[in-house]
């Protein structure tokens, strides 16, 4: 199926200053990920912290979309920041428990649930000591 016939949507909404809601529609494949990837980074650029994505309506995920949600989890984890994951279809979620994901990255039910958790996590940069931080 090429991008034409299937594309990604990407809706990008902010419940709170430091969050963003990404409800993220269509395939998330080789041909669509670079879209999402691009929302992730254009939030991030403007000091978002804590990402939902609701996969409610991705039908289909593979590889390249894991590796998408993976980046961005392993980059917030350093500000510090978290990323959620909403409502995968039954398909995606499959996919994400069988590869380990959905233990890594926090999966929830409903968008309240996921910013309940994301609204738990420290406000401001963690420092270890180093002048530099």
């Amino acid at each position: 199926m090429t991008l034409a016939q299937n594309p990604l949507s990407v809706e990008v909404t902010l419940p709170r200053k430091d969050v963003a809601l990404l409800t993220v529609e269509g395939y998330l494949d080789v041909d669509t990920a670079t879209e999402l990837q691009a929302h992730l980074a254009n939030q991030l650029h403007h000091g978002r912290r804590h990402f939902l994505l609701d996969l409610s309506g991705v039908p289909f995920m593979d590889s390249s979309g894991m590796n998408i949600i993976l980046r961005v989890y392993q980059e917030v984890r350093e500000l510090p920041g978290s990323v959620h994951i909403i409502a995968p279809a039954p398909a995606v979620r499959r996919i994400l428990d069988l590869t380990g994901v959905s233990i890594t990255v926090p999966v929830s039910e409903t968008v309240e649930e996921a910013l309940a958790l994301a609204e738990r996590q420290p406000e401001g940069p963690q420092t270890s000591g180093d002048p530099a931080l």
